[in-house]
C-alpha cells in the first residue's frame, strides 16, 4: 500500500507543465525586456509563495497586477512566456498545493473548510481542480495519506 501511495503521490507532485506555444506576434509590441520579465516573475512568485495571494477567493489577474504594482498585460505575458501557466492554472496550482498540505497535516479540518481556506468558492471547482492535479478526490487523497503513514 505504501508503494502505491508514493507512486500515485509522486506522479501528481512532479506533474510537469509544458509551455503552450504562444504566437510570437502576440507580444511583439509589448516592449517587455528580459530584465523586466525576470523582475515581474520574481514578484509573482513572491505574491503566491510568501503573500499567499491565492487565498483571496475573488482574485483575478487585475488583483495580482495591482498587488505587485505592474501592468496587467505585462504580468499576463510573463505568466504565459516565463512561468508557462495562464493565471488560473497557476492560481489552482498554488491552491491545490496548499490544500494537499492541509489535508495531510490537519485531519481535524473538514475538506469543505480546506476548500474555503485555500480560496475556492465552489465545491465543484475545488474537486475538479484537485482531481486534475492529483488524480484523486480530496477525501481519497486524505485517506491515502492517512493509511500510508
Amino acid at each position: 500500500m505504501r508503494g502505491l501511495f508514493f507512486n500515485i503521490f509522486s506522479k501528481a507532485q512532479h506533474k510537469s507543465y509544458h509551455p503552450t506555444p504562444v504566437l510570437a506576434t502576440k507580444y511583439e509590441k509589448s516592449g517587455l525586456t528580459l530584465e523586466q520579465a525576470l523582475e515581474i516573475k520574481q514578484k509573482i512568485k513572491w505574491a503566491f509563495e510568501k503573500d499567499k495571494i491565492y487565498k483571496d477567493n475573488a482574485i483575478g489577474l487585475s488583483t495580482l497586477s495591482t498587488h505587485i504594482d505592474r501592468d496587467r498585460y505585462k504580468v499576463s505575458q510573463v505568466l504565459n512566456e516565463h512561468l508557462t501557466h495562464n493565471f488560473y492554472s497557476l492560481l489552482n496550482y498554488y491552491r491545490i498545493r496548499e490544500a494537499k498540505h492541509m489535508l495531510s497535516n490537519n485531519p481535524e479540518i473538514s475538506v469543505k473548510a480546506v476548500m474555503y481556506e485555500v480560496g475556492f468558492n465552489s465545491k465543484t471547482s475545488f474537486y475538479s481542480a484537485f482531481k486534475k492535479e492529483t488524480g484523486l478526490s480530496p477525501n481519497d487523497f486524505r485517506n491515502l495519506v492517512k493509511y500510508a503513514s
